[in-house]
């Protein structure tokens, strides 16, 4: 049977985490190993499905139940086997499927999850069982509230996954958030602070005929803000005047604008630390904002302006051209 994994060595917590230790530990993860931190690595892409994997079953008390009492006989060489008719419960009985089976088939599950899936009924046509629907992509409306779409399940307990589309500004803030499903529900979220894509939020009893939904985090690319980490990177236009002569200046963060102190002689793509004005991280301190300076060329002067940099051209002592190699 492929991928039977220890959940909490992917997610390095110990088996008595609570569920805020296994939150902390995927966010600290997840953010740590996404692709978008890590492109073209092959290896980062694959840990972080198997950190997303290790999630979905240990933040969930059903599934988590299930799988830390199958999880002490799954390498055990005699599990395959028939199990022994003196023992005063049945692994069947005591894993909620009845008699236990002769023999147990792995290579017809598809991966671990599939088999706990099995194991909790999770696959079953019977009204009353459970299953995971996906759900289809959100998209944020003109007035405000994000609409998410969720596919319908066949029938029974089902539990949903649709994709939220978040700004940046609302990724890092955070509150009170209306959702639009697909089947004409509306619901207001109250979103953590400082999500990140690929996160998810649980929404318990809001999926199909009482299964719970799961809002899968993805912010949007920001024009003026990029992501390294838990820093923040911008590009910021400054005059010629500005570099030059240097002084305190303004610059937008998440948090609005603040006021920041130029070098005199500050050069293009030169990089300027605003500290702790980045994005927070796991443990909740914030990384810092990166100011790349950019040096703007005025299009359009008035007369005025012309004047002196005419007056200033005839007295400027420097002299950039001196010293060309040819």
């Amino acid at each position: 049977m492929r991928n039977f994994r220890n959940y909490y060595d992917i997610l390095d917590v110990p088996s008595s985490a609570t569920s805020d230790d296994i939150k902390r530990a995927y966010r600290r993860l997840a953010r740590q190993y996404h692709p978008d931190l890590n492109p073209g690595n092959k290896a980062a892409e694959d840990r972080f499905k198997d950190i997303g994997e290790a999630y979905d079953v240990l933040s969930d008390t059903t599934k988590r139940a299930q799988y830390d009492r199958f999880g002490q006989y799954w390498n055990q060489q005699g599990f395959k086997e028939e199990a022994p008719s003196k023992r005063p419960q049945s692994w069947g009985e005591r894993v909620g499927m009845g008699a236990p089976p002769e023999e147990v088939d792995f290579s017809k599950y598809a991966d671990f999850q599939e088999f706990v899936d099995q194991l909790m009924g999770r696959r079953q046509k019977a009204t009353g069982g459970t299953s995971r629907t996906t759900a289809r992509a959100a998209e944020p409306s003109r007035s405000g509230t994000t609409k998410a779409k969720a596919t319908a399940s066949p029938s029974g307990r089902r539990d949903a996954e649709a994709r939220l589309v978040i700004s940046l500004e609302k990724a890092y803030a955070g509150g009170r958030e209306r959702i639009r499903l697909e089947d004409g529900r509306s619901l207001e979220v109250n979103m953590p602070t400082a999500m990140v894509s690929g996160q998810r939020i649980r929404l318990k009893g809001q999926g199909t005929a009482g299964g719970d939904l799961y809002l899968k985090i993805e912010v949007l690319p920001h024009e003026f803000f990029k992501i390294e980490g838990i820093d923040i990177v911008c590009d910021l236009p400054i005059t010629p005047c500005e570099a030059i002569l240097g002084g305190q200046i303004e610059a937008p963060t998440l948090d609005g604008w603040v006021k920041m102190t130029l070098p005199a002689g500050v050069r293009s793509g030169q990089r300027l630390r605003l500290g702790g004005k980045g994005y927070p991280g796991a443990d909740g301190i914030r990384g810092d904002q990166l100011v790349q300076i950019r040096i703007e060329m005025p299009r359009n002067i008035t007369a005025q302006e012309k004047d002196l940099y005419e007056k200033l051209r005839q007295i400027e002592s420097f002299k950039p051209r001196t010293g060309l190699p040819v």
